[in-house]
C-alpha cells in the first residue's frame, strides 16, 4: 500500500479532532451533572418544575467561569455548551413540532374579510379537500374557485382581492392565474415572516441548540427544542399569534341583568336535552341486569337534570363594581361559551351591550381548600371572565403595531409585569382611551385572553403602561416580552403534529443505549479474536478507531444523536466487521492456494480481490441511507444520517487502517494465519448445491408470502398515530395496571376505548386515542390531556395534574412522553414513506444494473427485496396482537424496511460479485458455477449474519423501549435478507438468465 505515512498523519489528525470536539462534551457534561446534583440536594418535595428551577439557577451561576483551560484558549460553560454533541428529544427529552401557518387566514387578510359567496364556499371547500390531499392549500382554494366561479367572478374583483391594500398588485383586468401567482407570492413573504417571527422567540427561549427550518412551501415549520421541560410554555410560545389589544370593558353591573336573562332562557333551551338524556337513562335502566351499573346511570342523570341552566356553570361577580363579570371551573368554560354563542341567548343582548365580546382570563386560579374538606378531596380551579366593548369590525382601538418596546420587569410590591413603551401615535391613543376612562376599567388582551382588566385612575400621558396578572410568574412575563418585540404573527400557528419526550424517559432511553452499545461491542470484539485470532484484533482496533471518527464527526457537525441514531451506529459496526470479513475470507483463500502471506494480503484488499464487494455492498447501502434522509423527519433522519456517516468511516477504518496494522505485522514477520485452533476448519471444503433445491425455497416463500398476505389483508396491520393521526400516551404508574381495564375506564372520558397497551414494564401503558383529533386550537390538547387525566385518576394515586402533565422529570406517575399528528400531515407522512421505499428500490435497480451490466442481476435483486419487505410486514402484521412490545406500522418502520432492503442487497452484492468474477473466468454460465460462488462466500455470510445479529439483539433485549419494534423489524430482516440472498436473488437471478440465453 502507496502513501502509508500520510494515512497515518491523517487517521493520527482526524482521531485528535475528535477527541477534540467530543471533549467539550464531557466537560460540558460535568458541569451539568453538578447542576443536577446541586438540584437534588436543595429541591424541597422533589417536584420537576423546581428541580428545573434549581438545575437552571446553577447553570446560570457558572455560565460564565472557566470551565475548560487548553493552555493556548480557555472556555467557559457558555462557550462550551454549544460545542456538546447534540442529544435528540428520545435520549435528552424537550419537543418536536411542526407548526402549520394558517394560508386560509392569509387569503382572507387579504381579501380584507371578504363576504363574497364564492370566495367563502371555496375556502370552505378547500379546507374538506386538504383533509385527503397533500397538494398546497392555495392550489386547492385556486381549484375549487374555478370551479364553484365558472367564470361569473375573478379573482381580482373588489369583493375578492381588488382591494385598496393590494392595488398596487393586482387589478380587475388580471386574470385569476395571475393573481394566484401573486398571492402565492404573498403567502410566501408572510410564511417567512412568521418563520422570523417564530425563530426570534425561540432564540430567546433559552434551550441549547434549537433547530428551526421551513418544509417546503406548504407553509409549515418545525421546530425542535432538545431539553426542554416547561413543554406547556413552549406550545404558549410557538402558538401565540402575539395580537395585541387594548380595550373598554363593562362592569359586572352593567351585565348581570343580561346573565339573568342569559340563564331563564338557557333553562328553557337545556329543558328538552335534559329531559331526553333522563329517558335514554331509563331506558337503560329497564334493559341492565347488573344493579351497580343501573345506580352507576341513575347518578350520571341526576348529574344530567342538575346541568339545566347557564349558572350551573357560571357563576356571576355579584360583590362590588369590578372589571370581572363572572366566574366558572375550566372544565366548564366551554359550556359557556357554547350558551353565551347561542344565537336565542345573543339575541337578549340589550342595545347597549349589543357588541359585547366575552374573554377569559389568561390564567385559573385554584381556591385553597377549606379546613373541614376531605384530604382526598381535589379542588376545580376556576377562571374569570370579561365582558369587552367591542364593535362591528371587531376591531380594537388600540393595537399592538404601537409598541416600540417590551421587557419583563418588576412593580412596586415585586411582582412580575410586562412593561410597554408605545410609539408616537400609540401614546396619543393611550391618552385619550385612558382620559375617556377614568374611574372605569380598561382591558389589556393578547390573543383573545384577559391579561389585566384595572381601573384607571389617572390620565397615562407618557405612552407606558404594564401587564400584570395576580399569578403572573417571572417565565410567563419574560415569554410575553419575547413575542411581543419579536412581533406579530401574520397568521395563526397551529401544531399539526408534535413529539414530547419527558427527561426522565430521556435519561432511562440513554442508560439503555449505554448498555446495549456496550454489550453489542464486546461480542463483536470477542467474536472477531475467537474467529480470526490476531487479525481479528487488529480488525477490532480498526472498529473503535471507526467507533471514534462517527462520534467526532457528529460532534464536528452540531449532528443531532438519537437512539434510532445509535441503532445506526451499531449497525453500522456490524457492517465495518463486514467489510474485514471479506477481506480476511480473501486473503485465507489466497494462503489456502498456497500464495505467500504477502500476496494474499495484497490480493485480498485490492480491488480484484475483496474491495470490488465492499464498495457495491456498501454504495446499496449509502444510496438507502441517502433516501431515508431525503424523506425522513426527526429520529429518522439521525438514523439516516449516522449510517452514511458510518458508512464512509467504516470504509476508510476497514481498508486503510486495517492495512496499516496487516502490513506491520507481516513486515515484521509475525505469523498471520487468519483464524483460530477452535475456527480453523469452519467453512472449509463446503460445496452445496443450492440451484437444485431453488423449487423447494420457491414454495416456502411462496407459502410464508402467500399466509403473509392474507393476514394483511383479514387482520391488517397496526398502524402509528403518525401514519393514521391520533393522540399518543406513554402513561407510567406507581403499580401495575392491566390495559384491558384501563382502556375501559377511559372509554367513559373518551367516548370510545381507547387503544391501551403495555409499554415495557408492567406500569407503563401506551394509550391512543383519536378522541377530538379533527378539532383545532390549543385548549382542545389541554382538554384531551385533562379527560385522560380524569379518566385514568382511580390508577394514579395522589399524582395532581401539574405533576401528570409531559415535561419535567417525574418521580411517580404522569405522561412520560407524548405525540399528536392530526389527519392531513398524517396523510402526507405516509405518502411520503410510500415514495421512499418506491424509490429506493428503482434507485437500487438501476444501480445494480449499471454495476453488473445484466438485467438478470437487478431483477434477482429487487425481487429479493420485495420478498424480504412482504416477510417483514406479514410477520408484523400476524404478531402484533401478541407480542409484548409495539410494532406499529410508522417512520420508523419504514427505515427499518429500508435498512433491510438495504442489508439484503449488502449480502446480494458480495454474492453476485463473486458470480461474475467466476463467469468472466469461464466460457459457460452453469448451475455448477453459481453453487460454487455461492459456497465460497458462505462463510463470509454467515459471519456477517451472526455478527450483525448478535449486535442487533444486545439492543432488542438491553436498549430502551421505543426501540424494540424497530430492532425486531431489522432482526427479521437480516434472518430473511440472509436466506433470500442464497436461496432467492440467486436463484431467480440464474433463471432470468438462462431464459434470455434461450431467447
Amino acid at each position: 500500500m502507496q502513501n502509508k505515512g500520510l494515512i497515518k498523519l491523517f487517521a493520527i489528525l482526524f482521531g485528535l479532532v475528535s477527541l477534540y470536539q467530543l471533549s467539550f462534551t464531557f466537560f460540558a457534561n460535568k458541569v451539568e451533572s453538578s447542576a443536577k446534583e446541586y438540584a437534588e440536594k436543595n429541591v424541597n418535595g422533589g417536584s420537576g418544575r423546581e428541580l428545573a428551577k434549581l438545575e437552571k439557577k446553577y447553570i446560570d451561576s457558572v455560565a460564565n467561569k472557566e470551565v475548560v483551560n487548553l493552555g493556548v484558549a480557555k472556555y467557559t460553560y457558555n462557550d462550551i455548551r454549544d460545542k456538546e454533541m447534540n442529544l435528540g428529544l428520545d435520549l435528552k427529552g424537550g419537543i418536536n413540532a411542526i407548526l402549520q401557518v394558517s394560508v386560509k387566514d392569509i387569503l382572507i387578510g387579504l381579501s380584507n374579510d371578504s363576504k363574497n359567496s364564492v370566495f367563502n364556499e371555496a375556502l370552505a371547500k378547500a379546507d374538506e379537500a386538504q383533509k385527503d390531499s397533500q397538494d398546497d392549500y392555495i392550489d386547492l382554494f385556486y381549484s375549487q374557485f374555478e370551479a364553484l366561479s365558472n367564470g361569473s367572478v375573478k379573482l381580482s374583483d373588489p369583493s375578492i382581492f381588488g382591494t385598496k391594500a393590494l392595488r398596487d398588485k393586482i387589478d380587475f383586468n388580471k386574470t385569476n392565474e395571475q393573481v394566484k401567482s401573486t398571492l402565492q407570492q404573498e403567502i410566501n413573504t408572510s410564511i417567512n415572516t412568521a418563520f422570523e417571527v417564530l425563530r426570534s422567540r425561540i432564540d430567546k427561549f433559552g434551550v441549547v441548540q434549537p433547530s428551526i427550518q421551513r418544509i417546503g412551501t406548504s407553509g409549515r415549520i418545525q421546530v425542535e427544542l432538545p431539553g426542554a421541560k416547561d413543554i406547556e410554555r413552549v406550545q404558549k410560545l410557538l402558538q401565540s399569534t402575539a395580537e395585541l389589544q387594548f380595550w373598554e370593558v363593562y362592569t359586572n353591573a352593567d351585565v348581570i341583568p343580561y346573565f339573568v336573562q342569559a340563564n331563564a332562557k338557557s333553562i328553557e333551551l337545556l329543558k328538552d336535552k335534559t329531559a331526553s338524556a333522563t329517558e335514554q337513562v331509563k331506558d337503560t335502566a329497564k334493559k341492565g341486569d347488573d344493579i351497580d351499573d343501573l345506580l352507576g346511570e341513575s347518578k350520571d342523570s341526576t348529574s344530567v337534570e342538575a346541568q339545566k341552566m347557564l349558572f350551573n356553570f357560571l357563576s356571576p361577580n355579584q360583590s362590588q363594581v369590578s372589571s370581572t363579570v363572572g366566574y366558572a371551573k375550566v372544565q366548564d368554560t366551554a359550556k359557556v361559551n357554547e350558551l353565551l354563542n347561542n344565537k336565542e341567548i345573543v339575541a337578549l343582548l340589550p342595545s347597549n351591550l349589543r357588541n359585547a365580546k366575552f374573554l377569559w382570563d389568561y390564567k385559573s386560579i385554584t381556591p385553597a381548600k377549606s379546613a373541614d374538606a376531605p384530604e382526598d378531596e381535589e379542588v376545580a380551579a376556576i377562571i374569570a371572565l370579561y365582558a369587552i366593548k367591542s364593535n362591528r369590525n371587531d376591531k380594537a382601538p388600540i393595537e399592538g403595531d404601537v409598541i416600540a418596546d417590551a421587557k419583563q420587569d418588576y412593580d412596586q410590591l415585586s411582582k412580575p409585569v410586562v412593561s410597554m413603551t408605545m410609539n408616537g401615535i400609540g401614546t396619543k391613543k393611550w391618552a385619550k382611551m385612558t382620559s375617556d376612562n377614568v374611574g372605569k376599567f380598561v382591558a389589556v388582551v393578547l390573543d383573545d385572553y384577559v391579561y389585566t382588566a384595572p381601573s384607571v385612575n389617572a390620565v397615562i400621558s407618557g405612552g407606558s403602561t404594564q401587564i400584570s396578572g395576580g399569578q403572573m410568574t417571572v417565565s410567563e412575563a419574560q415569554d410575553i416580552a419575547t413575542v411581543l418585540k419579536a412581533g406579530k404573527l401574520p397568521a395563526p400557528a397551529r401544531i399539526i403534529q408534535s413529539e414530547v419526550v419527558g427527561p426522565s424517559l430521556g435519561k432511562e432511553s440513554i442508560n439503555a443505549s449505554i448498555w446495549s452499545f456496550a454489550l453489542a461491542i464486546l461480542l463483536v470484539l470477542g467474536w472477531m479474536v475467537l474467529y480470526y485470532g490476531k487479525a481479528g484484533l487488529y480488525a477490532n482496533i480498526a472498529l473503535l478507531v471507526n467507533i471514534l471518527f462517527i462520534f467526532g464527526v457528529l460532534a464536528s457537525f452540531n449532528s443531532v444523536l438519537t437512539l434510532p441514531g445509535i441503532a445506526g451506529i451499531i449497525l453500522t459496526i456490524g457492517m465495518s466487521v463486514d467489510a474485514n470479513v471479506i477481506i480476511f475470507e480473501r486473503i485465507k483463500e489466497g494462503l489456502t492456494g498456497g500464495k505467500s502471506l504477502a500476496t494474499a494480503v495484497d490480493e485480498g484488499f485490492s480491488i480484484k480481490g475483496a474491495l470490488s464487494a465492499i464498495i457495491d455492498a456498501n454504495i446499496t447501502t449509502l444510496l438507502t441511507g441517502v433516501i431515508l434522509y431525503a424523506f425522513g423527519t426527526g429520529p429518522i433522519k439521525g438514523f439516516a444520517l449516522t449510517l452514511m456517516i458510518g458508512i464512509a468511516t467504516s470504509l476508510f477504518t476497514a481498508i486503510f487502517i486495517t492495512r496499516l496494522l496487516v502490513d506491520g505485522a507481516v513486515t515484521k514477520g509475525t505469523n498471520l494465519t487468519f483464524n483460530t485452533n477452535i475456527s480453523k476448519n469452519w467453512f472449509k471444503n463446503i460445496n452445496i448445491e443450492f440451484l437444485k433445491k431453488r423449487k423447494l425455497a420457491y414454495v416456502i416463500s411462496g407459502a410464508i408470502i402467500a399466509f403473509g398476505l392474507v393476514s394483511i389483508l383479514t387482520i391488517g396491520l397496526k398502524q402509528g398515530v403518525d401514519f393514521k393521526g391520533g393522540r399518543s400516551y406513554i402513561v407510567r404508574f406507581d403499580k401495575p395496571v392491566k390495559a384491558n381495564e384501563v382502556a375501559a375506564t377511559l372509554k367513559n372520558a373518551f367516548g370510545t376505548a381507547p387503544e391501551a397497551k403495555t409499554y415495557g414494564s408492567e406500569n407503563q401503558l401506551k394509550i391512543t386515542t383519536v378522541y377530538k383529533i379533527d378539532e383545532e386550537g390549543r385548549q382542545v390538547d389541554e382538554q384531551v390531556q385533562s379527560e385522560l387525566y380524569k379518566g385514568l385518576k382511580p390508577y394514579l394515586g395522589d399524582t395532581t395534574y401539574e405533576n401528570f402533565k409531559p415535561g419535567f422529570e417525574k418521580a411517580g406517575s404522569g405522561i412520560m412522553s407524548y405525540m399528536k399528528v392530526e389527519p392531513t400531515i398524517a396523510d402526507d407522512i405516509k405518502q411520503a414513506a410510500l415514495w421512499a421505499v418506491i424509490g429506493s428500490l428503482i434507485v437500487v435497480f438501476l444501480y445494480i444494473l449499471l454495476r453488473f451490466r445484466k438485467v438478470a442481476f437487478s431483477i434477482g435483486a429487487v425481487v429479493a427485496v420485495f420478498h424480504d419487505v412482504l416477510v417483514v410486514l406479514g410477520v408484523f402484521s400476524i404478531l402484533y396482537k401478541v407480542m409484548p412490545f409495539d410494532m406499529e406500522i410508522g417512520q420508523s418502520f419504514i427505515a427499518a424496511i429500508l435498512t433491510v432492503v438495504g442489508y439484503s442487497l449488502n449480502d446480494t452484492v458480495v454474492i453476485f460479485d463473486r458470480i461474475r468474477e467466476y463467469a468472466n473466468n469461464s466460457t459457460s454460465f452453469t448451475a455448477g458455477l453459481v453453487d460454487k460462488a455461492l459456497s465460497s462466500t458462505l462463510g463470509r455470510t454467515i459471519n456477517t449474519s451472526l455478527t450483525t445479529l448478535l449486535v442487533m439483539l444486545a439492543i432488542f433485549f438491553f436498549g430502551g423501549d421505543s426501540i424494540k419494534g424497530f430492532m425486531f423489524a431489522l432482526i427479521i430482516g437480516v434472518i430473511v435478507g440472509t436466506y433470500s440472498s442464497l436461496f432467492v436473488a440467486t436463484p431467480i437471478m440464474f433463471d432470468v438468465a438462462k431464459k434470455r440465453e434461450k431467447k
